[in-house]
């Protein structure tokens, strides 16, 4: 909104925290797009991007637990989601070496 005389209700926090939401979701598939290509394509290091991404979670999720909105569910879907990363890592590296 334009000006100074702009009433904050709850729509407008809900919309701004919805644009927060797709910001982020852009930034950390675009370090994510641009790590693998940097990997894959020119043979380089991606670590510092990856962690970047790393880093971007483990904020969110260290706010989110303060708060108490995690739940059991989505704990589960966490871990299963770190176990699949580590097994396509492990691959990815059998493969290389």
């Amino acid at each position: 909104m334009i000006g100074n005389d702009a009433h904050r209700d709850e729509r407008t926090i809900a919309i701004e925290n919805a644009s927060y939401r797709w910001g982020y979701l852009v930034l950390s598939f675009g370090l994510l797009v641009s790590a693998a290509f940097r990997g894959f394509a020119r043979g380089e290091s991606s670590w510092d991007l990856l962690g970047l991404v790393g880093l971007g979670g483990l904020v969110t999720t260290v706010y989110q637990s303060r708060g108490r909105v995690l739940s059991r569910r989505w704990l589960m879907m966490s871990l299963a989601a770190l176990t699949l990363a580590l097994a396509i890592g492990a691959v990815v590296q059998l493969r290389r070496g």
